[in-house]
């Protein structure tokens, strides 16, 4: 399925925070993969992670054949739909457009299904796209905003990633790197 195309969805697929913290009411969850897509740390966050002048750096996808990016698929009731994504969209307003996109279960045996993605691109205002890790590493160090220290973030993701047996390169880099900029 092409990217962009908006069709009424039961599911929702997170990758950055919604995978540990989704804050709206669903009714089944399962780890899921879309194709084709990677996680990268070149989103800004200055509303949740960061603040204007300052900005957190926070999880976006970029397009990468062949890639595959794991996270959590949440099925949601139809009668709480309109309002769990107008709450969505609320939370992710800081630059992230929703997409439609297969979801694949990690599930053998279960079908694929159509999900609701938030994907911040490059042409948004918040968008800082690649930069050497040591440089996003310290960025993340700095940066603190509404919803916590940037720092917990990343941590967070990694555990949550680690607890599904996912292997992300670029988030336990990203983590590694973190925690050695950490005072002891």
């Amino acid at each position: 399925m092409k990217s962009g195309r908006r069709r009424l969805s039961d599911w929702i697929f997170g990758y950055g925070s919604l995978v540990w913290r989704p804050d709206f009411p669903f009714i089944e969850r399962a780890p899921a993969a879309i194709e084709g897509w990677t996680r990268r740390f070149w989103q800004g966050s200055t509303d949740h992670r960061g603040v204007p002048g300052n900005p957190g750096r926070v999880v976006t996808l970029v397009h990468e054949p062949g890639a595959r990016c794991w996270g959590m698929a949440y099925r949601i009731e139809a009668a709480v739909r309109d309002r769990v994504l107008g709450d969505l969209a609320h939370r992710e307003k800081d630059g992230y457009d929703r997409i439609v996109l297969d979801l694949t279960f990690a599930e053998i045996g279960r079908d694929a299904v159509a999900g609701f993605v938030y994907r911040a691109n490059e042409r948004n205002p918040n968008y800082l796209g690649p930069s050497p890790l040591t440089a996003i590493a310290a960025q993340v160090a700095a940066s603190h905003g509404p919803s916590g220290d940037n720092i917990e973030y990343v941590l967070r993701l990694a555990e949550a990633l680690r607890a599904m047996q996912v292997d992300d390169a670029h988030v336990f880099a990203l983590e590694r790197l973190v925690i050695g900029t950490q005072a002891p």
